[in-house]
Order: C-alpha cells, then sequence, then structure tokens
C-alpha cells in the first residue's frame, strides 16, 4: 500500500453504488471516522436520493420521510460527492471505479418481487405490489404504468406492510390523498377509482402476520372504508395459541386482539370494504376469457411445525375461488446480480461474509469490494435495520485499510472521477442539483396544500434545472 492513504494529503476514496437509505448509512459511518480522511462518492441510476424513502415508504406516511433530514446532512459534508442519473455497470463499469477508488460499496437493494409461481400469474391485471407503489411514489421508470381502476374488487396477496400500504391506498378517499406528496397523475387515477372491495390474504394465521401493529390500526381509521375480518380466520390454531403463550410476545398478542375486534364489527356503510384474510393461499388466477383476471382460486391452510419450530401453512383439499378483477402480489422481494459482482442466486443477495465481497471459487474476500443493506442480507428489516447493518460493513472496510488492503487506483483525485463521470452522463445531477429541485417540489406542493408535488419525468427535472 502507498503509505498514508487516509490522510489529508491522501485521503481513502470511497465509490457507493446506490443512494438509499444505506448508501446513507454508510457513508455516515465512514465520515464519521476521526483518524481516517475520507472521500464519498455516492452513485446512483436515478436523478434523485434516499431511494425507497422517496419511492417506497407510502405518500400518507410522511413521518417516515423525516429521515431524510439526517442524510440531507451527511451531503452537507464537503468531503461527500452525489452521482444522481448514473447507472452502474452502463455509464461508469467497475473497471472504471477501480481506477478511481480505494474501496466499492454495493447498496443497490432488493429491487424486484417474488413471484408466487402459480397459473394465470401473467394474466393482465396482475401485478407486483412494488409496480404500483413505484407508480403512485412518482418512480420515473414506472410513471406510465396503468392499473385498471374500474375494478370493484381487488386483492393483494400477501401481509408485510407493503401490502398494507397497497391496500390503504386502494381504500383511501382522494381528500385523504389529496394532502400527501402521492403523484399527480396517481391522485387523478385514484380519484375515479371504482374500487369497492379490498381482499388482503395471508397464507398463515394472525399470529405469522408479517405488518407491524402501528400498520395495522390505521386499517381501522380509514374515512371512507370499513375493516373486517372472519372470526373462525382471526382466531388461532392450537400451534400459534401455544407459540403466543410461549414467546409473551406482547406485540403479537396486541396485533391478535386487534384483528379480533375488526372481525367483530359491523359494517357502518361506508362506500369501501377491506377483508383481512387469513390461512388461504392462492393456487391459480382464473382467466375471463379475454386475457385479464376474474378471481383467485383458494386453498384453505393449517399450520404444522418445522424441524425449527417455525410454523409452515400446508395446503388442505378445500377451495375457494374470490372474483378480483385486479391482484396485486406482495409476497416477498429479490436482489438482482450487480454487474460484474459475486452473486448467490439462491438467496438473491451479493456473495459476502460481513459486507465483504467474496471470490465464488475461493470463498475468499474480493480486495476493495463491499456491500450493506438489502443486497448482502435479503430483504428484511425497517429502514433503521440498515444503519447497524451499514456499520459492520464499514468496521471491516477500516479493518482492512489497516492492514494494507485496498484497491490501488491509479487516478485516486476527486476531480478524475468527476471529469468521468462528466465525460459519460454529462447530464448527472449533483446534490446541490437535487436541493433546487426539492425546494421546486416543496414549493409547488405548498401552492396545493401538499407537503410536495413531485417532479417524476427526467426531462422535466433537467428541464426545472434550466438544462
Amino acid at each position: 500500500m502507498t503509505p498514508g492513504t487516509g490522510t489529508p494529503e491522501r485521503p481513502l476514496r470511497v465509490a457507493i453504488v446506490g443512494a438509499g437509505p444505506t448508501g446513507f448509512y454508510t457513508a455516515d459511518h465512514l465520515l464519521r471516522n476521526a483518524q481516517v480522511v475520507v472521500e464519498v462518492d455516492l452513485f446512483d441510476r436515478l436523478p434523485t436520493p434516499y431511494g425507497l424513502v422517496r419511492l417506497g415508504v407510502a405518500p400518507d406516511h410522511q413521518k417516515i420521510k423525516f429521515v431524510t433530514n439526517a442524510f440531507d446532512k451527511v451531503a452537507a459534508n464537503p468531503r461527500f460527492r452525489f452521482y444522481g442519473g448514473v447507472e452502474f455497470g452502463k455509464d461508469v463499469t467497475l473497471t472504471d471505479l477501480k481506477t478511481h477508488y480505494h474501496q466499492i460499496v454495493y447498496c443497490t437493494g432488493a429491487q424486484t418481487d417474488r413471484r408466487m409461481g402459480i397459473p394465470g400469474e401473467d394474466l393482465s391485471g396482475s401485478h407486483p405490489a412494488t409496480e404500483f407503489v413505484a407508480w403512485y411514489n412518482g418512480h420515473p421508470d414506472y410513471r406510465d404504468c396503468t392499473f385498471d381502476l374500474t375494478q370493484e374488487r381487488v386483492a393483494v396477496v400477501g401481509v408485510g406492510n407493503v401490502a398494507v400500504d397497497v391496500v390503504r391506498i386502494l381504500c383511501r378517499t382522494a381528500e385523504e390523498l389529496a394532502k400527501t406528496d402521492i403523484a399527480d397523475y396517481a391522485l387523478d387515477a385514484l380519484r375515479k377509482s371504482r374500487v369497492k372491495e379490498v381482499y388482503l390474504l395471508g397464507r398463515r394465521g394472525p399470529a405469522q402476520a408479517a405488518f407491524t401493529n402501528p400498520e395495522v390500526k390505521e386499517l381501522g381509521e380509514l374515512a371512507d372504508a370499513d375493516v373486517t375480518a372472519r372470526p373462525e380466520e382471526v382466531e388461532l390454531d392450537p400451534l400459534s395459541r401455544a407459540a403466543v403463550e410461549r414467546s409473551q410476545d406482547r406485540a403479537t398478542q396486541k396485533k391478535v386482539e386487534i384483528l379480533k375486534e375488526y372481525a367483530r364489527r359491523e359494517p357502518t356503510g361506508k362506500s369501501r370494504r377491506l377483508t383481512l384474510r387469513f390461512m388461504v393461499s392462492p393456487v391459480e388466477l382464473i382467466g375471463d376469457g379475454a386475457g385479464g383476471v376474474a378471481a383467485l382460486r383458494l386453498v384453505r391452510n393449517v399450520l404444522y411445525a418445522t424441524s425449527t419450530g417455525a410454523l409452515q401453512p400446508r395446503a388442505t383439499d378445500q377451495f375457494e375461488n374470490l372474483p378480483a378483477g385486479l391482484v396485486f402480489r406482495s409476497v416477498g422481494y429479490r436482489g438482482v446480480p450487480v454487474p460484474g459482482v459475486p452473486f448467490n442466486d439462491s438467496w438473491g443477495v451479493i456473495l459476502n461474509d460481513k459486507g465483504r465481497v467474496l471470490d465464488p471459487d475461493t470463498k475468499q474476500p474480493i480486495v476493495g469490494e463491499y456491500t450493506a443493506g438489502w443486497i448482502k442480507r435479503g430483504p428484511t428489516g425497517v429502514i433503521g435495520t440498515n444503519k447497524p447493518d451499514a456499520a459492520e460493513t464499514v468496521e471491516c472496510m477500516f479493518e482492512d485499510l489497516a492492514r494494507g488492503a485496498v484497491l490501488e487506483p491509479t487516478r485516486p483525485e476527486t476531480a478524475a472521477a468527476e471529469t468521468l463521470v462528466r465525460q459519460r452522463q454529462p447530464n448527472f445531477f449533483s446534490y446541490a442539483d437535487w436541493l433546487k429541485l426539492d425546494a421546486i417540489e416543496v414549493s409547488r406542493g405548498r401552492a396545493q396544500g401538499r407537503p410536495r408535488l413531485k417532479l417524476t419525468h427526467i426531462n422535466e427535472m433537467l428541464s426545472a434545472l434550466g438544462r
């Protein structure tokens, strides 16, 4: 190693790929080190930072978005740079980054939905939930998606928080949505929605549902949607009851109580109805004869304990058909391989040990390459879970620096990387550009009494910046 990497004369240069929460947490941990001088360049395919905080968090959950204030503080560090609209593998390659940086960290998240793997899944009217989420949140890649909101019955498969977001957005009134930062075209489409009945379908029981209590409680407080559940489906089976009693987990007990209360509710005549179902799995989507979805074929499940004690569903011989013309699946996410980076296909994550990327043949760390967040460990936890995860990776990075195991870039100067980006992607967005766009969005929103009015087209963003 050249002596003195990590000094003011020779800063440790780090490239982070992916500007979601994990990218910012990684940058924060790197820049906070008092002993090592680090410069961080954060790359993202999209012009805007924050990843899922901007494009995944539901528009009616503004409080969760306040975490971006912390990210803006990280970005204010003079040793931080943002290159938005620069795609790794296309605009800049791994070879490019190795020429300019001592260390590279992949924080690309889990970008695709898992499939249900059932007949009829590709009928029109069947969609991954994340496409709907990206659409209503104004993601430039998904703004032109269409969802048939003339359908009166919608089914959402899955009982995680994303599934709950989807049913809540479908059940909200236009007045409720008009106070949020939902994309304006989505607000227009949802204003005309004819949806009357929404079903949320879980393959296991209420005790195993992945949604959190605040999320499920909120469903009982919708302005114009009655929420209900079937008494027999929210009653715990003997195995679940024993597990809940054993664990004495207050949150799970509370969750089951909330759901039982929903099952006892009488309809109050609201214009929409949301039904929470448990212990059912779709085995087929039934077509309408014209290429669209008409119904889901559901099988009733029972739970059994695996060798590890986990309770899993097993199908019975009881079936039912649930009519629905629009279906969203939210049954988990998968990471997408990063060009040129070893990937564990069965887990959908980058092959790594504590964040050090591993060579698939030798299982030894590859010098200078790291990963953090969902692409490192799989899609688990909430936004904040990525903070300790990033800290673990950064600790490995500093250990490797201390023993001289870093890349030896031939052009480590800050200006050299910027010159490269300007050549490859002259229309890149800096953090200063983003702050201008942010101010424009907020002032456009204020005029309509909304938190912001999002710019959703890249051309629109460029012209807003006068480019």
